[in-house]
């Protein structure tokens, strides 16, 4: 025997559902929202039809005028970007295989350098030399230096162990540095990701951020926090 359904009793099933939604908190553009909050909009706030990246973006109270006052370093984010990049290498003639084994896109020296002087192509992401092959690499530093590709202490990609550099990159290694305004922004995740990944990674980003605090810097150190996904809207984080 079926059931008879109560009309009565969905309808107001359904109002009651409609009444619950209505009372979840909207997303307010000038609202600070924790972090978790922030990442779950941002996430729901995704338009775009392809897996968006997430990024962070820090105002910081710097002078970015000032060379004692710039921020450059690098963070291996638990979780890594979700992308893959591609590395070169610019190591002695011992370490071409064992780089290229640890996922180097292009490994070499001397060959390598000729070859980007010559086509001026740099197909990839992240270059990362052996110290001893920094004074080489200036027949390449016009083309390097403004694409950003120059390799840096700072950002840990001139190291004697590049083996290790280049598979700490391939796992979601990232460089970070301030633009002309003090502001810093870097990739996070994918909105595909779980929250608790995205938030291990913007912890990681955000710990790595204060720590390259510039002496010279005064006053307030971390402005603004905001998040956002490709094409989404900019979500405020709370500063705790």
């Amino acid at each position: 025997m079926v059931k008879k359904t109560d009309k009565k009793t969905d309808t107001k099933s359904k109002k009651s559902d409609a009444k619950s939604e209505k009372k979840k908190p909207a997303f307010v553009k000038t609202q600070a929202y924790p972090i978790e909050e922030a990442l779950e909009h941002t996430k729901k706030l995704s338009k775009a039809k392809f897996d968006a990246s997430v990024e962070a973006h820090f105002k910081l109270g710097i002078d970015a005028s000032k060379g004692d006052q710039q921020i450059r370093s690098a963070v291996s984010l638990p979780h890594g970007t979700g992308k893959t990049i591609k590395v070169a290498a610019f190591v002695s003639d011992d370490k071409v295989k064992a780089t290229k084994d640890a996922g180097a896109d292009f490994a070499g020296n001397e060959d390598l350098i000729a070859e980007i002087k010559k086509t001026e192509k740099t197909d990839f992401a992240v270059a990362v030399a052996e110290p001893a092959l920094m004074k080489d690499l200036s027949k390449i530093a016009k083309i390097l230096g403004t694409r950003g590709l120059m390799p840096s202490p700072k950002n840990q990609t001139v190291t004697p162990d590049p083996v290790k550099a280049v598979e700490e990159l391939k796992k979601g290694k990232i460089s970070f540095k301030n633009d002309d305004t003090g502001n810093v922004h870097a990739v996070i995740g994918k909105v595909s990701f779980k929250t608790n990944q995205l938030l291990e990674n913007y912890e990681a980003l955000l710990n790595a951020v204060k720590k390259a605090k510039p002496t010279g810097s005064k006053g307030v150190y971390l402005k603004n926090i905001a998040i956002s996904s490709s094409m989404g809207p900019g979500i405020k984080v709370q500063i705790s």
